[in-house]
Formats: structure tokens, C-alpha cells, sequence
């Protein structure tokens, strides 16, 4: 008669609500795509940025259809890829140009379904334009310069995701004090003191090893990459609240859909790409 073996347990959530094994997995074999696809052909890393933008717009469209609003989706992704392109080839005002015409597009698509809510339709079609392409596309625009393109990416990815470890490990050790319990309630204000400490000193690092910019551009940028971090989490995490889902999907396993990956970078491209380009000189 043989002793039964107590199963050993599956990994669960973290403190701090995530399967942390898989989301380090995921977290590393995406930050392996992308430097591998910066320095090998930039164009591969705007292939790698499309893809995930596509699958990220196709997740709030599904997610803002819960809460009524039903947006065209052929003009929403030809408009999401005309952006993201004009912005490469193009630069700023390509981008402006592509998303004035994408909205025109998403209007002009609608206005066939009649006018019952024509104007949520829209609205939210026009909001989803605005938040995800559009700011995607400042990331597209930090890769452009022949000289340092690839090394501005770096540092603003480098930020984000110091903001981010920063806050879950500070949040983990010493959270006690809610930072904003009716949106996120795993936010703590020592979570937020960890992602400040690691962004400013990640944006030191960045500009002045991959930029060979001055350490107070480096602080600057990371000062203000926590604000921007911060803000397009909690506006991500009150859009869910809004609409009552969790996550915008389950493909990235520890981490929940792609929009759930992208809301800090998102908020935080256009501040980069414009610090950068004020004070760094390409």
C-alpha cells in the first residue's frame, strides 16, 4: 500500500493580484521582441507596435460594445494602420492628417445605421481614436531618428516599466495606505513613492547610457513618466469600472488583455517624445 503525495499547489495570484511567474514570462519575451526588433529592422519594431494596437483596439471595442456603444471596426482598423504608418513615414503631421481622417471615416461609416444612437456610436468611436492609435503613435514617432531612434524607445519603455516594477514591489513590501481604493485598490501611496524612486532613476539611466543626454533630462523625463504611468493606469482601471469587466481579455497570461499592458505606455509616449525632442538633442 503505497503513501499518497499531497498535490503540490498551482501557482496562484500575488499579493498584489497577479500570477507573478507568468507575468514575468510574458513580460521578459515581450521586452526580448521588442529590443530584438529595434536593433535588427526598426521597421519590424512598427509591425510588432501595429499588431499589438490592432488587437488592443479590437479589446475596447469589444469592451465599450458591453456598455451599448457598437463601433465600425473596418474604418477604426484601416485608420489605426494609416496612423501608425503616416507616423513613421511621415512624422507629426502625417499623424495629425491620418487621424482626421480617420475620424471622417468612423462618422461616415456609422451613418448608415441611422441616427438611434448615432451619437454614443461616434462618441466612443472618436474616444477609442484618440486614446489608443493615436497616442501608439508617439511611439512610433520615438523611433524615427536615424541616430538614436532605437535608444529613445528603449529609455521610454525603460520608464514605464520601471514605474510599474517599482510600484508592485514597493506596493508588495510596504503598502498600507490606499492611493485611489475606488478605482484601484491595490494602489498604495508607498507603491507610488517605489514607482517614483525607480522612474526617475531608470530615466537617468536611459538618457544618459543610450542618449548620452544630461542626467537632469533623465530625471525630468522620469518624474513626469510616473505621473503619466499613474494616470493612464487609473483611467484604464476606471474605464473597466465603468463598463464592469476585470480585464479586456485573458491572451496575456499574468497580465490580462493587451490594453491592460499598454494603458501606462499609451499615456506616457507623447510626454517622452516630446521631452526628448526638446531636450536631447538626435
Amino acid at each position: 500500500m503505497g503513501v499518497e503525495s499531497t498535490p503540490a499547489p498551482t501557482p496562484g495570484p500575488s499579493r498584489a493580484g497577479r500570477n507573478l511567474p507568468a507575468a514575468i514570462a510574458v513580460g521578459v519575451g515581450l521586452g526580448a521582441l521588442i529590443i530584438g526588433s529595434l536593433y535588427w529592422q526598426k521597421v519590424l519594431f512598427v509591425v510588432l507596435v501595429l499588431a499589438a494596437v490592432l488587437v488592443a483596439v479590437d479589446e475596447m471595442m469589444k469592451a465599450l460594445r458591453t456598455g451599448g456603444a457598437v463601433i465600425p471596426r473596418i474604418p477604426l482598423f484601416v485608420g489605426t494602420t494609416a496612423m501608425l504608418i503616416a507616423a513613421y513615414f511621415g512624422g507629426p503631421m502625417a499623424l495629425l492628417v491620418a487621424l482626421g481622417l480617420t475620424v471622417l471615416g468612423t462618422i461616415f461609416w456609422r451613418m448608415p445605421g441611422g441616427s438611434v444612437g448615432f451619437v454614443r456610436d461616434v462618441s466612443a468611436g472618436v474616444f477609442l481614436i484618440g486614446y489608443v492609435p493615436l497616442l501608439a503613435g508617439f511611439a512610433i514617432l520615438l523611433v524615427q531618428p536615424d541616430a538614436d531612434g532605437p535608444g529613445r524607445v528603449v529609455t521610454f519603455f525603460v520608464v514605464v516599466v520601471a514605474s510599474d516594477v517599482g510600484g508592485y514591489v514597493a506596493g508588495v513590501l510596504f503598502g498600507k495606505h490606499p492611493m485611489a481604493p475606488t478605482i484601484s485598490p491595490k494602489k498604495s501611496w508607498e507603491g507610488f513613492a517605489g514607482s517614483v524612486l525607480a522612474c526617475i532613476g531608470a530615466g537617468i539611466g536611459g538618457v544618459v547610457w543610450l542618449l548620452d543626454g544630461h542626467w537632469w533630462v533623465g530625471a525630468i523625463i522620469g518624474a513626469v513618466a510616473v505621473l503619466t504611468a499613474t494616470v493612464g493606469d487609473l483611467g484604464e482601471s476606471m474605464i473597466k469600472r465603468d463598463l464592469g469587466i476585470k480585464d479586456m481579455s485573458n491572451l496575456l497570461p499574468g497580465h490580462g488583455g493587451v490594453m491592460d499592458r499598454l494603458d501606462s505606455l499609451l499615456a506616457t509616449a507623447p510626454v517622452v517624445w516630446l521631452l526628448l525632442h526638446l531636450l536631447v538633442k538626435a
